[in-house]
């Protein structure tokens, strides 16, 4: 079994009316609580939309410092992410294809190391 990260970037998700989001939303809802009953669910979430509510730890100068906002200013940003465990690529590829079409947005499949 290998766990495998599906997520998107904010920008990903384009301009919609509020009926289509909550229309989408139900469908993702749907395939997060299929992904349970198969027992594939590790967790799942969408994060802040604003980029500037996040704060950053950084210890690179020897002491550590936060700071508000993003670490570097990027356009694209994380909005969401969904952490399954599954047999190969295969179903990891079957169930970010699901969520792609319930969301209606692309999602981007990285395998975590071990």
């Amino acid at each position: 079994m290998s766990e495998y990260l599906i997520y998107f970037n904010q920008p990903w998700v384009g301009e919609h009316s509020a009926a289509w989001f909550d229309a989408r939303g139900s469908l993702a809802r749907a395939v997060v609580e299929e992904m349970k009953a198969a027992g594939v669910y590790v967790f799942a979430g969408g994060l802040e939309e604003d980029p500037d509510a996040a704060f950053t730890a950084d210890a690179t100068r020897g002491a550590l410092m936060f700071t508000d906002g993003q670490y570097v200013r990027n356009p694209q940003f994380l909005g969401g992410l969904t952490v399954i465990e599954v047999a190969d690529e295969q179903a990891a590829k079957w169930w970010a294809g699901t969520l792609a079409e319930a969301c209606g947005w692309p999602q981007e499949v990285r395998r975590f190391k071990r």
